[in-house]
Order: structure tokens, then C-alpha cells, then sequence
């Protein structure tokens, strides 16, 4: 298996991608690609290459869910392993997230300092 370097996240809130950008490079050492959309997903996530994509639930226009069905389309991206961060954690919603295909589910609000061995034990799964 190849290592973890490329992490595309999916995030409408500024602040928050400030958060997770910071703590996944300064503490991951990761290659971070933010975007704002899953629009904007769609259009530049093939072209990133990311062995990891992070994706929001809640955004507004395409969530979460509708971004990982669009993105599953794109043949280099069917099988790249893919997280939901969300603060909807309840076993049931897990599990829901889990049956679309998502690798697993990472709680928000998330503590930067423990974010980037977070994704990376998920990466492991």
C-alpha cells in the first residue's frame, strides 16, 4: 500500500478548513487541497490525486452524501478511502454514513492536535 500524503477536505466553513488545513500539514505533515463545495470537489478532486478525501456532511447545495456518489463516478476516484466529519455521531447515523461507502466517521468539532493520527489510523483500516 502506498503512504498517506494526499488529503483532499471537503468544507464549507472558512474557519474550519483553517483548522483542519493547519493541523493536518504542521502536525500530519499531510499535502492538504481544500474545498469549499462538492461542486468544487467534483471538478478538481481527480486532478489533486488525494489518497484520502475528507468530506463534510452538512454544505450547503450538494452534501456530503451526493459529494462521495459524484465523486465514486470518476473512475480514478471509486476506490480512494473517504472520511465524513460531522457532528452527527450517533451509532445509527455512523452506520448509515458507513453503508454509502464511507470508510468511517471522524466527530466534529475534532481536536487539531489528534486530527491527523485520526485520519491516519482510519488510512490503516
Amino acid at each position: 500500500m502506498s503512504s498517506l500524503q494526499r488529503i483532499l477536505y471537503v468544507e464549507d466553513e472558512p474557519d474550519i478548513q483553517a483548522v483542519a488545513k493547519l493541523a493536518l500539514e504542521m502536525v500530519g505533515g499531510f499535502q492538504v487541497k481544500i474545498c469549499s463545495s462538492g461542486a468544487e470537489a467534483v471538478r478538481d478532486a481527480a486532478q489533486f490525486a488525494p489518497d484520502m478525501i475528507l468530506l463534510d456532511v452538512m454544505m450547503p447545495e450538494m452534501d456530503g452524501p451526493a459529494t462521495l456518489k459524484a465523486l465514486r463516478q470518476q473512475p480514478q476516484l471509486a476506490e480512494v478511502p473517504v472520511a465524513f466529519m460531522t457532528a452527527k455521531v450517533q451509532a445509527s447515523e455512523v452506520a448509515h454514513y458507513k453503508s454509502l461507502g464511507a470508510r468511517d466517521v471522524i466527530a466534529k468539532p475534532f481536536d487539531p492536535m489528534t486530527l491527523a493520527d485520526r485520519v491516519r489510523s482510519i488510512w490503516e483500516q
